[in-house]
């Protein structure tokens, strides 16, 4: 990929937590909006996950060697550019940040074509701005049952609306009766922002 204007801080700059992947993203569309570093209806909050809750994603830094990760859900930034390739933002990713969607696309989704459909990957794809209207998280989905973390938070306060304390059920559900946004299949989803759902194979262990 050419070199692009930097819409972020660097990898190593940005608002980071750990298993907080949407508000790592909020953080994202935040400083954007507040620098206007780029036009923010060129910027999309993408959730990948499934109606099992389990998806498959490689290239990650969590990952080991060439076997995936196993998320319940995972949450990237899509810039979609005129007249340029779309670039995705994933703070967990061990690819460039940001990366071309097509690389991106060949490398850590790669296809569904040959894993189990349990496995199959849904996009639901949300403005940013409606994104930072409406996304509401208490963090309680990262408590134990006592009470304990099950991964520290983030060190700022949890991002809530007036309306809502908790909502990010809706965001990770792939039901389009739900929540916000357009909820693609994987393929969908590339031909859509690319223009080319990837044909890449992948390994077997998920077949």
């Amino acid at each position: 990929m050419t070199a692009v204007e930097r819409i972020t801080p660097s990898r190593e700059n940005c608002v980071y937590t750990s298993c907080y992947c949407e508000e790592n993203v909020w953080k994202l569309c935040e400083f954007v909006k507040a620098e206007r570093t780029a036009p923010l209806e060129q910027l999309f909050v993408v959730f990948v996950s499934n109606d099992k809750r389990m998806i498959p994603l490689w290239k990650q830094k969590s990952g080991h060697g060439n076997e995936p990760v196993l998320w319940d859900y995972h949450v990237i930034l899509l810039q979609v550019r005129p007249q340029s390739e779309s670039l995705v933002y994933d703070l967990d990713s061990e690819l460039s940040f940001p990366c071309s969607l097509r690389l991106y696309g060949a490398m850590a989704f790669r296809s569904d074509r040959h894993i189990r459909p349990e496995y199959h990957r849904k996009l639901r794809v949300i403005p940013a701005e409606s994104f930072m209207l409406k996304f509401a998280s208490d963090r309680s989905h990262m408590k134990n049952p006592d009470g304990t973390w099950k991964m520290p938070p983030p060190p700022y306060p949890a991002l809530q609306t007036a309306e809502c304390q908790m909502n990010l059920d809706d965001f990770i559900s792939m039901n389009p009766a739900v929540g916000w946004g357009t909820v693609y299949s994987l393929d969908q989803f590339l031909h859509t922002y690319t223009g080319n759902p990837s044909t890449t194979l992948i390994c077997s262990s998920l077949s």
